[in-house]
């Protein structure tokens, strides 16, 4: 076990961004027993950082694991600084469907809304 102080890390999912990643769960096999979500923060995106979301089927050895309704959500250490605070939600309109992210921390942000700058 690690002895490492993992930071703390809040992250909202909508009860509808919820259902959406239970279902894609199920499409591909992964039971909330093992699996999850893994919520992540990359280089790149038209602001500098861009976000990332895959259903795992197992968590890694330094992820922070975050407990939601019916399933856990995955963070590495380098996302877990951008991460906290965010809240992720699943919106349908007529330009089409997909999921969402609110970041209080960013300081700037672009069109495309899956892009920001810290």
């Amino acid at each position: 076990m690690s002895t490492m102080n993992q930071p703390d890390v809040v992250l909202t999912l909508s009860p509808a961004a919820g259902t959406e990643v239970l279902k894609f769960m199920a499409q591909e096999g992964v039971t909330p027993d093992k699996g999850g979500l893994r919520v992540s923060v990359q280089p790149g995106g038209c602001s500098g950082f861009k976000y990332g979301l895959l259903i795992e089927d197992a968590v890694a050895d330094d992820d922070l694991v975050l407990e939601q309704d019916g399933f856990r959500v995955f963070v590495d250490p380098f996302s877990a600084q951008y991460i906290s605070g965010v809240n992720i939600d699943y919106v349908t309109s007529m330009q089409g469907s997909g999921f969402t992210f609110k970041n209080p921390n960013a300081t700037g942000g672009c069109g495309c809304g899956s892009s920001f700058s810290a």
